[in-house]
């Protein structure tokens, strides 16, 4: 399966789904800190993590690796930005969600602050998940130390080309070579999981649905 019919794939189901599935496949959370989530609108960012790694700094320089990669990351992107989980300053802002905006990024998750939410809501409705809200610069605080590498977000390990899978119940990550057989599992937890609401609403009993599919 290409990378355009898994991320088509994983737009059509359950993010608490893929987080499970990951669960069972991979042997580990398949989800980020719950602290992080959605800042603009609840709009569903589902595509390939292309990854920026933030470090202390007291130079007054720009994010530059994050900059270079929204003009040379494909459209569909989901920009994923780590910075160890600082939350008082803002690692994205208007300007950074203009130029994904006009690259065609999927949106943003951020294991930090996201600020100018005003501008962001008005002008492009660019969907932004983030640890917070902040007015704080990186300026003499911290630096991009590179991109597209290994970084960890929310508690989760991605690498680049993971799928993104994040909404208003929060954010999963699947690991690209196993992102087959977690769509797979997803699928078949979203019809089984319809298929005893169903029954639960018709039989009006709880514990008979249960019961039957030995799922909560």
């Amino acid at each position: 399966m290409d990378l355009e019919e898994l991320v088509e794939g994983f737009r059509g189901v359950a993010t608490a789904s893929v987080a499970d599935s990951v669960d069972k496949i991979c042997g580990r959370r398949g989800y980020m800190d719950h602290e992080l989530r959605p800042r603009i609108n609840e709009k569903r960012i589902v595509g390939p993590a292309v990854t920026v790694l933030e470090g202390p700094t007291t130079e007054f320089v720009p994010p530059q690796h994050a900059l270079d990669l929204i003009d040379s990351a494909a459209p569909g992107s989901v920009m994923v930005i780590a910075i160890g989980g600082e939350a008082n300053v803002a690692i994205w802002g208007g300007l950074m969600t203009a130029g994904s905006y006009a690259r065609g990024l999927a949106g943003a998750v951020l294991d930090g602050g996201v600020r100018d939410i005003y501008e962001i809501r008005r002008d492009y409705d660019f969907p932004v998940i983030a640890r917070s809200v902040s007015p704080g610069t990186t300026l003499g605080r911290f630096k991009t130390l590179g991109a597209n590498v290994p970084v960890v977000c929310g508690g989760i390990e991605v690498h680049p080309g993971d799928i993104i899978v994040g909404d208003a119940d929060g954010v999963a990550v699947v690991p690209r070579a196993q992102a087959e057989a977690v769509l797979g599992m997803a699928q078949e937890i979203d019809k089984r999981e319809l298929e005893q609401a169903r029954l639960i609403v018709a039989a009006r009993s709880l514990k008979e649905g249960l019961a039957k599919y030995g799922r909560i």
